[in-house]
């Protein structure tokens, strides 16, 4: 089973904030966790910086980690030769055209396959395509997450407009519009942490933002680092910019997975 494994960067010049520190600490005890399981090894002791919560919660991602990467569902499909045949015109919903797709990269069994355990998935070249983790989340982390999204609810409530999609609006379309340009507009925080209880959300999603991290340290390492170096830059530009507010929300900001990511995604064979 092949999976991505780059050594630590040798260097990589962190911006110092809390976040940045429990995430990499957390990440860096979840990956030593997994790591002793799978090869063997003496007791991995966590670091001062994570509370007895946390701590808790990483272990039992670890858990849940090994169990799925010892148990592989292979299938039969090339996902490098799958995602050639694919385009973003491909939406899953044109019956033919997912029936031909099928067809050409099969899964390798028919019919459905109940998986109700943690399970990694693998292709035909033993790389592993998806990662399957069940009760991954511990109650604490759960409730964490719940009082989180309450303190958003007003800022989400907000933000929904009957005249607010963007594409149907037609000002943004017009040929004078420069709003958005990279040449015109410095990155700034989302309207979600404009408000008077931005610190209090992004503390409460701390701890769940550094497991989620932690999580991408074992399955998609390089994704973890680029993400580390992209919130680092963002705060040396933001410090160097003066931009507003910029700072004292990265402060807190505790997870390496953000929009960059998704688009970068979107761009890689494996989405």
């Amino acid at each position: 089973m092949n999976g991505s494994s780059p050594s630590t960067p040798d260097s990589i010049n962190i911006w110092r904030t809390w976040a940045l520190t429990v995430i990499y600490e957390a990440a860096e005890y979840t990956e030593q966790k997994f790591k002793t399981e799978k090869t063997g090894g003496g007791p991995v002791i966590p670091s001062p910086n994570l509370d007895t919560d946390l701590v808790m919660a990483c272990d039992c991602l670890a858990d849940v980690l090994i169990k799925a990467y010892k148990n592989p569902i292979q299938m039969q499909m090339d996902i490098a030769r799958y995602s050639k045949l694919i385009s973003p015109k491909d939406t899953g919903h044109n019956e033919q055209r997912e029936a031909r797709l099928l067809e050409r990269c099969s899964p390798g069994h028919e019919g459905k396959r109940l998986v109700d355990e943690p399970a990694t998935i693998l292709d035909a070249s033993g790389a592993i395509i998806a990662w399957y983790l069940p009760d991954t989340l511990t109650d604490t982390t759960q409730k964490e997450i719940r009082e989180a999204t309450d303190l958003l609810a007003p800022s989400l409530e907000k933000s929904v407009r009957a005249d607010g999609i963007w594409r149907t609006n037609q000002k943004w379309f017009k040929q004078g519009s420069d709003d958005g340009h990279e040449t015109v507009s410095d990155l700034e925080v989302s309207a979600s942490l404009k408000g008077p209880s931005w610190e209090n959300i992004l503390k409460a999603i701390a701890r769940p933002a550094a497991i989620v991290s932690a999580a991408l340290r074992v399955m998609h390492p390089e994704q973890y680092w680029a993400g580390l170096r992209t919130l680092s830059n963002l705060g040396h530009i933001a410090v160097s910019k003066d931009l507003p507010q910029m700072p004292e929300a990265l402060q807190y900001w505790a997870s390496v997975f953000n929009t960059l990511s998704i688009i970068y995604n979107q761009e890689t064979p494996n989405h």
